[in-house]
């Protein structure tokens, strides 16, 4: 296994969190079938999303998540610290970390937040039903089309909104649980990964393959969207509505951050995201930049 595939992304446990959000899928759609009125469909979903059941069910699948990924951080990790020069010096760091770091608490902060994002998918799809529907009044469409309408396009909304949860909770996830750890043990930079190699895997979006191989900082998330921008028809650029984020950290986003752990392991010169810009450095010029 080389080094790049040890950090790759743990895709059954991505798997098994999007299964559980379809079967709350299913359950949205179950609630919401027969009621043609979408004020009915609204009330319903505020009522699920307000019950002990639904609370119960998005803290376990949170938390079993959460915790399925740090569990596999914590052999990655191991993995990479046998597999290098440094591997002793390595270890030795995160087994202190393990000890006395503060895991436990970003832990809870990481099975909060994804609980929380959980929580906001069936009062977000009635705020989405809702909407719909003042649109479609405003422009004169009668009530029991757009009735129609919401039955029709539920239960393939309620799978895609459960499905972008997946893919980006799990991500965002992984990314903090690398970043926490290797901060903690020193490893202050990262060489930012597409899925599936340099090109990504045929759905990267081009700023993230553009990313590929770009050394970054933890304390320095770039704007991909500003460094790579796509153009208007009329030649302007379109507005960066992602802001700064690390690999795996924005909606949608597959990529994940390999952690340097050991110079030898990087191909130089690399290129490095440093203040808003990527310059082209060699080793010397880097290890000047590490200090």
């Amino acid at each position: 296994m080389n080094q790049s595939d040890l950090w790759t992304p743990a895709r059954r446990i991505e798997q098994a969190f999007a299964r559980a959000l379809r079967r709350l899928a299913r359950r949205l759609n179950a609630i919401v079938k027969g009621l043609r009125d979408p004020r009915q469909i609204i009330a319903a979903l505020k009522r699920y999303a307000q019950s002990k059941e639904f609370r119960q069910f998005a803290e376990a699948v949170a938390m079993k998540m959460v915790t399925g990924l740090f569990r596999d951080m914590g052999r990655t990790w191991r993995q990479a610290a046998a597999a290098h020069g440094m591997g002793r010096e390595l270890y030795q760091a995160l087994m202190q970390e393990l000890r006395t770091g503060r895991k436990g608490e970003r832990l809870d902060e990481l099975i909060t937040d994804t609980t929380y994002c959980i929580k906001t998918i069936p009062e977000d799809i009635g705020k989405e039903v809702a909407a719909y529907v003042e649109r479609e009044a405003l422009k004169g469409r009668r009530a029991s089309d757009i009735e129609r309408e919401i039955q029709l396009m539920f239960p393939q909304h309620t799978k895609a909104r459960a499905e972008l949860i997946a893919r980006t909770q799990v991500s965002y996830t992984q990314t903090n649980l690398i970043k926490v750890r290797a901060e903690a043990i020193g490893l202050n930079w990262y060489v930012w990964r597409p899925v599936g190699g340099n090109k990504g895997d045929g759905r990267t979006r081009t700023s993230h393959r553009q990313m590929s191989g770009v050394v970054v900082n933890w304390n320095d998330p770039p704007a991909p969207e500003d460094l790579f921008p796509r153009y208007t028809k009329s030649g302007r650029p379109y507005r960066n509505t992602l802001g700064h984020y690390h690999a795996g950290q924005c909606p949608n986003c597959r990529c994940y951050p390999e952690p340097i752990v050991d110079l030898d392991l990087t191909t130089w010169p690399a290129r490095v995201y440093r203040n808003g810009r990527i310059t082209t450095m060699t080793r010397r010029q880097f290890e000047q930049v590490m200090r």
